[in-house]
């Protein structure tokens, strides 16, 4: 029978004969690895939480009751079991289903996810909204897949375990985020182990204790300290207790009558409940379960084989990864850290050959820029590889920890721009603007492959700190018009013209180039510039604009506080006011998931679009 065609809402799902259940557990696993094969997105997560999506839609009123998922990629059950099972096909394509909770697509996404950590803050935000409101429905926060390394998570614990409101917490442990878990909680939560001795003494001592005559405060308050001491002795979640918490577990998160018969009994209970659930990351399908990091995030492929049905191209993160392990050769004073993502960032193969200058945080970027900071600070040279959208987190630490005391940290900034599937949450479209306001901060944006190899080199000798930009493209080899070395703060130019320049950033050079060629084919003579150094802007290299009407800025980042937004008023600082400082960048707003090539043509940045708009505003300058 197709149970899984049946349910269009919670609703039906409610009225589905306890018995049917596991089919339709085994029927959503089947469809989300042939629907994720075709389109791609996160398989492994989604497959290790089937039994904890049933049952909390079968146990709780949703939309009435909220669910806030952390970060939110492992929601794709939560969606099909909401009526968006026909939406699949067009899951994180353009226009079509986001591959994270979004509010603006379904009144069950209670809340937009898309980064670590935030579920519990933001749970307990709605569940204190609820109290102070007079209303009673539920709130659940389901955090796991490593987002309780991240800091939030805590003080987030902190602020609902001494609250008294009605909250609960599923702790989802996979011991997994998207690489293998670390740290001391995982070791801790590691440990925890469904323990019948603990259960049945304390069932004995309280029998006994229950039969002991109460002869006065002291024998009560030796009982109550009694109780307690036995209590702390033996509980496993002992720590989340002390935080003022009722904890349930560890249980089989992959049992679902298990999980229902739980959740059944905890939603009556009062305050603050925190349970812990063990589940398999990729459960059922054996590719995702023998390489559940590889099927966290995968591009399309062959479900019988589990292959990736493209070849896989070389990338920037490749190219950083392997420029890594030359540099560690070169120099021992280099570490790399990374936060969760040694397969993502390329940092894989240097943690294999340098182990000990290798340090893998966990989900907690903050941590990962001060801690390289104190490296730095006694010597070191630390590199720290994280997302550009991921590293936004890490905003203050940056400025206060590395950039007031000037110190040596190299900040490899991987998925810079445009990241596809992924929408707004991932777009690397804000790191020049928080970064380039730093004083003592130097930011580079290589143009092609090569250029990143040079610009690390340069990068881990500067002495101060460094951010060098990338996007999350195929690497492009195509070597440069006029390759020079990398000096500080020194552009180098590729084409010389007149009367206008193009200066595309990084990986908009091939669109540049495009651009660059399409008007010289219209009889102009360009000059083509690439940059190379978003900040500084050496004096000098204003100074060279100065000879052009029209100077045409090409970046994949928000035009405010951008390159084209430092240029001009880089131009006004040496009293430069011709050229007119064109900014082609995205706008404000926040840019929707789709391919690189969709959303420039979509935001106007391909090179058609750009082409037409230059001729336009070179028509209307003409006399």
């Amino acid at each position: 029978m197709n149970y899984l065609n049946t349910i269009n809402s919670p609703k039906n799902l409610k009225t589905m004969p306890h018995e049917h259940l596991r089919g339709l557990a085994k029927e959503i696993r089947h469809f989300l690895v042939r629907s994720i094969s075709k389109t791609g997105g996160h398989l492994a997560p989604n497959l290790g939480v089937v039994e904890l999506a049933i049952a909390l839609h079968y146990c709780l009123d949703t939309p009435n009751d909220r669910i806030v998922w952390d970060v939110g990629h492992q929601s794709y059950v939560h969606k099909l079991l909401t009526g968006r099972r026909d939406e699949f096909v067009q899951l994180r394509k353009f226009g079509g289903m986001s591959g994270f909770p979004k509010a603006s697509e379904s009144p069950y996404d209670s809340f937009d996810t898309g980064h670590s950590s935030t579920s519990i803050s933001a749970a307990y935000g709605l569940a204190v909204s609820r109290d102070l409101l007079g209303q009673s429905h539920k709130v659940v926060a389901v955090i796991g897949d490593g987002s309780m390394s991240g800091g939030l998570a805590y003080e987030g614990l902190n602020n609902v375990g001494r609250s008294k409101s009605n909250m609960m917490i599923i702790l989802n442990d996979n011991q997994m985020s998207i690489s293998k878990n670390v740290g001391a909680l995982s070791k801790y939560l590691n440990n925890l182990r469904v323990n019948e001795s603990y259960n049945d003494a304390k069932k004995e001592v309280r029998r006994l204790l229950k039969g002991v005559p109460v002869a006065g405060k002291p024998t009560k308050r030796f009982i109550t300290k009694a109780k307690a001491r036995l209590k702390y002795m033996l509980l496993p979640g002992a720590l989340f207790e002390h935080m003022g918490f009722k904890y349930y577990g560890p249980v089989d998160g992959n049992n679902l009558h298990a999980m229902i018969d739980l959740l059944q009994k905890v939603k009556q209970i009062e305050g603050p409940v925190l349970i812990h659930v063990r589940t398999k990351k990729g459960k059922g399908y054996a590719p995702a379960e023998a390489e559940p990091a590889m099927f966290h995030g995968v591009e399309p492929f062959h479900p019988a084989t589990g292959k990736l049905k493209a070849e896989p191209k070389t990338t920037y993160s490749d190219i950083f990864g392997k420029k890594m392990i030359s540099l560690g050769h070169a120099n021992k004073k280099i570490a790399a850290i990374t936060a969760s993502m040694p397969n993502g960032t390329g940092l894989a193969g240097f943690a294999q050959v340098f182990p000990k200058q290798f340090f893998d945080v966990g989900i907690a970027e903050s941590h990962a820029v001060t801690f390289a900071a104190g490296l730095a600070k006694n010597g070191l040279i630390p590199v720290v590889a994280i997302y550009s959208s991921f590293l936004q987190r890490a905003y203050d630490q940056i400025l206060h920890d590395v950039c007031i005391q000037n110190l040596p940290v190299v900040f490899a900034i991987d998925r810079a721009g445009f990241v596809g599937g992924d929408g707004e949450t991932h777009q690397g479209l804000f790191d020049l603007s928080y970064l380039a306001h730093m004083p003592n901060m130097t930011i580079l944006a290589p143009a092609n492959a090569q250029e990143l190899e040079a610009m690390l080199e340069f990068a881990v000798n500067l002495g101060s700190p460094c951010a060098v930009r990338y996007p999350r493209e195929a690497a492009d080899f195509k070597a440069l018009a006029k390759p020079t070395p990398i000096e500080f703060g020194k552009w180098n130019v590729l084409e010389d013209g007149e009367d206008i320049a193009i200066l595309p950033i990084g990986a908009m050079s091939a669109v540049g180039r495009e651009v660059f060629e399409m008007l010289k084919n219209e009889g102009l003579r360009p000059t083509l510039i690439n940059p190379r150094f978003v900040k500084p802007i050496n004096a000098a290299c204003a100074v060279l604009l100065r000879n052009y009407r029209h100077v045409f800025v090409l970046e994949e980042n928000v035009t405010a506080g951008g390159f084209g937004s430092m240029l001009r008023d880089a131009l006004t600082a040496q009293k430069i006011y011709i050229p007119i400082v064109h900014s082609f960048a995205a706008p404000d707003k926040f840019i929707p998931q789709g391919s690189r090539a969709e959303l420039l043509q979509m935001l106007g940045l391909s090179a058609p679009s750009i082409y037409d708009r230059i001729t336009e505003i070179l028509n209307y300058d003409t006399p």
